[in-house]
């Protein structure tokens, strides 16, 4: 079993990234996935979540400018993150979940400049 996050990087406030994680060795298409970030000296959060029948959740601070979404046939979640501030640095780790298991990727760094 493996998630391979990508798609980190350096940006300027105000700009966008789009992140992947690929899944191998489980079922994906049965699974939720989520996308959690975690900040120098602060807990993981949880950012956004796509079930398996396609129904979204996002945290308040990301609405209207974060979009999760994810392709069955590539074993892929994405997350889009438009207009981007500094506050969204951190490490963001991709998730997949099925009761009772769940699975973590490795992170990608995205950091935002001001």
């Amino acid at each position: 079993v493996q998630l391979q996050a990508s798609g980190g990087g350096l940006v300027q406030a105000g700009g966008s990234l789009r992140l992947s994680c690929i899944a191998s060795g489980m079922s994906f298409t049965s699974r939720t996935m989520n996308w959690y970030r975690q900040a120098p000296g602060k807990q993981r959060e949880l950012v956004a979540t796509m079930t398996n029948d396609g129904t979204t959740n996002y945290a308040e601070s990301v609405k209207a400018r974060f979009t999760i979404s994810r392709d069955n046939a590539k074993n892929t979640v994405y997350l889009q993150m438009n207009n981007l501030k500094p506050e969204d640095t951190g490490v963001y780790y991709c998730n997949a979940v099925r009761f009772p298991s769940a699975y973590w990727g490795q992170g990608t760094q995205v950091t935002v400049s001001s």
